[in-house]
């Protein structure tokens, strides 16, 4: 059941799907973390891979950039290829000094800038809360305090944008006590809570806006090791 995105038949993905934004770190992670993975999609370059983690069979699939690339990416999957669960496990920039470059962030909930929900037609002035799947929120906290790893749990900002001309942006979220900013997981959550699905979204910081401290490409492409472990766990 090939899609214009896709070019997978069904019964190619597990009911799981890791879903990082570069399609190169999707093959890092098939790569290094799972067995017998094979490729079972690249249309558009957008790498999706099948294998198994602890005898379990988990696929990782690239999102793009953006709550419309995802949007698309997580929509087919959920709708026409019996995907369950998608967890984002991504990048984002901290606004809170609770957040420091590796930290792990679990996104309880996601504001957005966007327009995303209008199409949803819910009612003149009506927005809809994006919040993330409990059991899976639970099970990755659960997951974090068994390996050992930190992680911080709350609000992040999905954004249109990447680059802001307005300086007191950022500081304005941040007084509502949101903890960093992204590009994905409103639209990940608005999908799943439509569709019926589970998401979540695994979150390292990349880059601290408050301090101006970021990481390389490659550390981004490759270093994420606690907040993929954490993802697998859930697989």
């Amino acid at each position: 059941m090939a899609t214009p995105h896709n070019r997978a038949e069904k019964g190619d993905f597990a009911k799981t799907v890791l879903m990082p934004g570069d399609p190169l770190r999707a093959k890092y992670i098939a790569d290094t973390y799972l067995e017998n993975a094979r490729l079972v999609t690249d249309v558009r370059n957008m790498f999706g891979y099948t294998g198994t983690y602890k005898g379990k069979e988990v696929s990782v699939m690239g999102s793009g950039m953006g709550m419309p690339s995802i949007g698309i990416y997580s929509h087919e999957l959920f709708s026409f290829y019996d995907v369950d669960q998608i967890i984002r496990i991504g990048s984002a920039g901290s606004i809170s000094e609770k957040c420091h470059c590796f930290d792990v962030v679990l996104a309880q909930g996601a504001c957005t800038n966007s327009n995303w929900g209008r199409q949803y037609r819910l009612g003149e002035g009506a927005s809809f809360a994006p919040i993330a799947d409990w059991d899976l929120l639970l099970g990755a906290y659960n997951a974090a305090q068994s390996l050992g790893i930190r992680t911080v749990v709350g609000n992040v900002l999905s954004e249109d944008e990447f680059y802001n001309d307005d300086p007191e942006y950022s500081k304005r979220w941040m007084k509502m006590g949101v903890l960093c900013l992204e590009m994905e997981s409103a639209a990940l959550y608005s999908v799943a809570a439509r569709e019926g699905k589970k998401a979540l979204s695994i979150l390292t910081i990349s880059d601290e806006i408050l301090t101006g401290k970021s990481l390389s490409s490659d550390e981004r492409q490759t270093s994420f090791h606690d907040m993929m472990r954490i993802a697998l766990e859930l697989a």
